[in-house]
């Protein structure tokens, strides 16, 4: 992964794990230019800042779940160390313990990013809330459909007569 990431991309960084979105450690510590294990030290010094819903250490299974789903973090693969993952309140209180004008600008670019990633997602709910709704304006449409030929069907029950030729035995 590059070191500079376009603010666009921003929303692809972010991660649906236990039910919350998330941020991976490796992909912050490349956002702010410091290396993984600094932004780990730093939130190992200020653990108090940093309660379950702002940060949590991925299990194992995450860990190979996250790594298997995602090519950028195939380098935590082989890591002895699991993946810390950041809400987006713990996001915010990173730039309070990294201290860098760095940090400030990219938190808040991060913000956005969040920001947008909910938009999206009430905009996916509404779109598939309309799409329920066509769904089930056309499952009555072919219900309709379907008993009409039924009807016909069901009226034209006479014996059919033979077509051709037909040769009578004397």
């Amino acid at each position: 992964m590059s070191a500079s990431i376009i603010k666009a991309e921003y929303e692809i960084l972010i991660f649906s794990i236990r039910g919350r979105k998330v941020m991976i450690d490796y992909d912050l510590a490349v956002l702010y230019e410091v290396p993984t294990k600094a932004l780990k030290q730093q939130v190992n010094r200020n653990l108090s800042r940093f309660p379950d819903d702002f940060m949590f250490i991925l299990n194992l299974t995450e860990k190979e779940e996250l790594v298997t789903n995602c090519d950028r973090l195939r380098r935590l693969q082989h890591s002895s160390v699991n993946p810390m993952a950041f809400t987006e309140q713990g996001v915010a209180m990173l730039s309070t313990v990294l201290r860098s004008e760095k940090a400030i600008i990219i938190n808040i670019e991060i913000m956005r990013a969040f920001a947008r990633y909910r938009a999206i997602l009430r905009e996916n709910e509404e779109l598939r809330r309309n799409i329920k709704t066509l769904d089930e304006k056309l499952s009555e449409a072919i219900k309709f459909l379907l008993e009409r030929i039924d009807e016909l069907h069901q009226g034209s029950h006479s014996p059919i007569k033979p077509v051709g030729f037909k040769y009578k035995k004397t």
